[in-house]
């Protein structure tokens, strides 16, 4: 990993913004307050870029846990997505450094999970071009209460050429301590399933490992797994080691227990991607509702929210290194009104490669790793959206018939049908003649 506090000025590197918040199904009550903290760090990048005040070419937003769940399997999504849309917008213009102005170059939403992603106009708006978006749905069943969206793009280089293509994928895997395997099988679902067209010069579904430049964010959900021998392990020791939190040296050393990081390193998860010192802030998960520094001790905290990248300029043989700078890389403790913190990443990425070659550059991958599309995708989304549409229409019509609870619109259900039985039983009386 490359973090430098202090990069040089390179203005044909792109600068790229990229944020995650999983909202914890709130839905337009998800964002009560300003998002300059979270979306506007170009405020202080000063500090960081030889005092340039720049505005990111490239902003990317990913949300997990969007909107309430019977909702979002329903596909009632759009008019959340459509708001957190103009609110975005509006405040990355406003807040931008030099007045920059920005546009939308797509947005997707998939049960809870959505991405939305813009250019700057005067700028990567003009030339981004082969658009697309993709979603992949892990869940039961391939049910999309997890799983992950994409969006795609090329920018073609100055010179006329095929240029590099971008990935973004927002991903919410599956949740709880120990189920590690499912995590690790969700990832490798997600890379064969969320499928983009093919690269130029070639035929095949091109997966988000042919990019020449990979982002993935959202709620990983791996969890912190210390050891039983370990002094910090165990219930009767959380609150120690939520103390023992506040120290960077301290959560230096708690990093080696991360699911993540030791799966990387074992190859089985995320491979090819690097991160940033995700240390060097608290774990953004998991926080009792109200409070900006107050963990929930029922629950090991945890760096679940993360932001990784690669770029195809990146070499097989240093793996903790990365030509992307990490410029800044943080959690956002002000957010309260989710049991997550928002986190944030600013990359700096390499000047883009000349070259006359026809094809796309992509990211170098070790020989013994070889994404393929799955020829089953297409009959997968379609189990997976039938079940959500079915499920979700039924649990929000329990849901007004009990006046917003699941289970009061079950016991009215029944009480109405219980009724109307003795209704039909019940002797009638008999009309006598006149």
């Amino acid at each position: 990993m490359t973090d430098a506090e202090h990069p040089p000025k390179h203005t044909d590197r792109l600068l790229v913004q990229l944020a995650s918040y999983n909202t914890n199904l709130q839905g337009l009550r998800g964002l009560p307050q300003d998002l300059v903290d979270w979306l506007s760090p170009t405020l202080q990048v000063s500090s960081f870029l030889s005092r340039e005040k720049r505005a990111p070419d490239i902003v990317a937003v990913g949300f997990q846990e969007l909107l309430p769940l019977h909702l979002g399997l329903s596909g009632f999504s759009k008019g959340v997505i459509n708001d957190r849309d103009a609110h975005i917008l509006s405040q990355i213009q406003e807040h931008a450094p030099n007045g920059e102005r920005y546009s939308l170059v797509a947005k997707i939403v998939n049960v809870g999970v959505a991405l939305l992603v813009y250019a700057l106009d005067d700028g990567v708006a003009r030339s981004v071009c082969d658009v697309e978006t993709e979603w992949s749905s892990c869940g039961p069943l391939f049910m999309g209460n997890k799983g992950a969206v994409g969006i795609r793009f090329r920018i073609p280089s100055s010179d006329g050429g095929v240029g590099e293509v971008f990935t973004f994928v927002c991903a919410h895997l599956s949740a709880h301590e120990p189920r590690l395997a499912e995590r690790i099988a969700d990832y490798n679902h997600i890379v064969s399933t969320l499928l983009f067209s093919p690269l130029p010069s070639s035929t095949q579904k091109s997966t988000i490992y042919d990019s020449s430049h990979l982002f993935y964010l959202g709620d990983l959900n791996f969890r912190l797994t210390l050891p039983p021998t370990h002094s910090l392990s165990g219930p009767q020791n959380r609150e120690n080691l939520v103390a023992a939190l506040d120290q960077e040296s301290t959560r230096e050393d708690l990093k080696e227990y991360d699911q993540l990081l030791v799966e990387q390193r074992k190859g089985t998860v995320c491979i090819g991607l690097k991160e940033g010192a995700f240390w060097k802030f608290k774990p953004s998960y998991k926080y009792e509702l109200g409070e900006i520094d107050k963990y929930t001790l029922g629950r090991m905290p945890s760096w679940t929210d993360r932001i990784l990248y690669a770029t195809h300029t990146d070499s097989l043989g240093s793996p903790e290194t990365s030509n992307i700078t990490n410029v800044l890389y943080t959690s956002i403790p002000a957010y309260t009104t989710s049991d997550h913190k928002p986190i944030i990443s600013l990359l700096l990425l390499p000047s883009p490669v000349k070259t006359s070659d026809p094809s796309v550059p992509v990211i170098a991958l070790p020989s013994s790793y070889k994404p393929t599309p799955d020829p089953n995708v297409f009959l997968k989304k379609v189990v997976g959206r039938t079940l959500d549409r079915t499920i979700g229409i039924i649990w929000w019509l329990f849901t007004v018939i009990g006046a917003g609870s699941f289970g009061v619109g079950i016991f009215n259900l029944a009480l109405g049908i219980g009724a109307w039985k003795w209704w039909r039983s019940a002797p009638k009386p008999s009309s006598s003649p006149s």
